[in-house]
């Protein structure tokens, strides 16, 4: 699979021991953080600087987070995430993150993050640089 060509933005990561429970696999809500992590990463390389929306009062916040597990990661596991970005309405936007196994391409998690931000007044508001990454 052409990674570069199904996502707008994908990053490689490694599990670390302590990420994983008592079954040896990566605990369910460590994905969370993997997911955010990559989130944060593509923002960055569009330009989008989180201290900056602070500073400026706009606050960008998860109001869904769907996440579908279908086979687990184990320490040492090498992994991918692949992330498009889409609006789902005028003022909500959605992160479609997949991660997959890197020894086998197998999926791992499929996840749907609904987000939105937020101006000063605590009120949904999309800013117009981040306007212009939705498709």
């Amino acid at each position: 699979m052409d990674m570069h060509s199904v996502y707008a933005f994908t990053l490689e990561m490694n599990v670390r021991d302590y990420e994983c429970d008592m079954q040896g696999i990566v605990n369910n809500s460590v994905y969370q953080n993997y997911l955010e992590h990559v989130r944060h990463e593509y923002l960055k390389e569009v330009g989008i600087d989180f201290a900056d929306y602070t500073r400026r009062g706009i606050n960008l916040v998860v109001v869904r987070a769907e996440l579908d597990y279908r086979s687990p990661l184990q320490s040492g596991d090498r992994f991918v995430v692949g992330l498009s970005l889409r609006r789902e309405s005028q003022l909500k936007f959605a992160f479609y993150q997949d991660i997959y196994r890197l020894s086998d391409m197998k999926p791992v998690v499929k996840a749907k993050i609904i987000g939105t931000a937020l101006n000063g007044r605590g009120r949904p508001e999309i800013p117009e640089e981040l306007a212009v990454c939705l498709s």
